[in-house]
């Protein structure tokens, strides 16, 4: 199960996310951000990860996707720190070789 929040301020939109990214909650997650970002102005968008427990290869395709796009990935714990210091190895990695 996850639990999806938008949260909307004058500075920034956050997706809040509870619980497991995996299986249909990715294309969830997704389907979410589509429409997030198709209805909002040029507000920076920020994806809460603190109080995910579980996150499988493709939601991990889907958050590096999310960021490629403009996303802050926000983290907290040994889990979610993690994966997002991966997504910005990469993305860092990717920077140099263009």
């Amino acid at each position: 199960m996850l639990k999806i929040t938008t949260l909307t301020n004058a500075e920034s939109i956050i997706l809040r996310l509870e619980g497991r990214l995996a299986g249909p909650w990715v294309q969830e997650l997704e389907r979410c951000w589509g429409s997030t970002v198709g209805t909002t102005t040029n507000l920076p968008l920020s994806v809460d990860l603190s109080a995910v427990t579980y996150v499988d290869s493709d939601g991990k395709n889907l958050l590096k996707k999310l960021h490629q796009q403009g996303a802050k990935l926000v983290a907290s714990g040994c889990l979610t720190s993690c994966i997002v210091s991966d997504i910005a190895q990469v993305a860092r990695k990717g920077e140099r070789t263009k």
